[in-house]
């Protein structure tokens, strides 16, 4: 007996429900985001490039509340599964406190950080979201993060307030990291652009 071609997108369905990003990805896809402003249309733009040219790449949004960061990557999220790719959601500042609180039992650690390493394709949103990172936070990232990069088939999503150069400044290991697999594929977005008080 096998598993069916179907298996990884039926578990990364459940996943995804079970995290909170299914009820978005009939909203956030691609059709759905609006492009009235010309930054608008370059951040689609590079989002879809993106899709047929991630191998040893990694996808970022960053910089403004409302800016339809989320959208763009939970898009990103729902075209891999519709590719049948295993598609794994770290909501950052809920999860990582769980995987935190878990560090003195090896099996529950192994449990919760390992799907999120070895997934087909991983989205964190909101990377260290909040006040500012504590160690614990810095080395959770980067074990995540150095996973990934030391395996170039692994696509991965980030979204998050905080820019390219201030992940830098919290963390080089992790930063410069990111910074090299996000050529090309990192939006940064600033100013006055939340959409959602418009």
């Amino acid at each position: 007996m096998r598993e069916c071609a179907c298996m990884a997108k039926r578990r990364s369905l459940r996943h995804i429900q079970e995290s909170g990003l299914y009820d978005l990805l009939g909203d956030y896809t691609f059709d759905k985001y609006k492009t009235p402003e010309p930054w608008q249309a370059a951040a689609k733009q590079k989002a879809q490039a993106y899709l047929t040219d991630h191998a040893g790449k990694w996808f970022v949004a960053c910089g403004t509340v409302g800016s339809g960061k989320s959208h763009l990557c939970t898009a990103l999220c729902g075209a891999f599964l519709e590719a049948g790719k295993e598609v794994r959601y770290m909501r950052w500042r809920d999860d990582s406190t769980q995987i935190k609180a878990a560090v003195t039992d090896d099996y529950e650690y192994a449990r919760l950080i390992n799907p999120l390493k070895k997934a087909d394709v991983l989205y964190i949103d909101d990377l260290f979201k909040g006040g500012q990172p504590t160690d614990a936070d810095k080395k959770l990232a980067f074990e995540i993060i150095d996973y990934r990069y030391g395996k170039r088939s692994l696509p991965t999503i980030i979204s998050g307030e905080r820019t390219v150069n201030e992940l830098l400044a919290i963390d080089e290991a992790v930063g410069s990291r990111v910074v090299e697999r996000c050529k090309g594929y990192c939006i940064t977005v600033t100013g006055n652009k939340n959409w959602r008080l418009k």
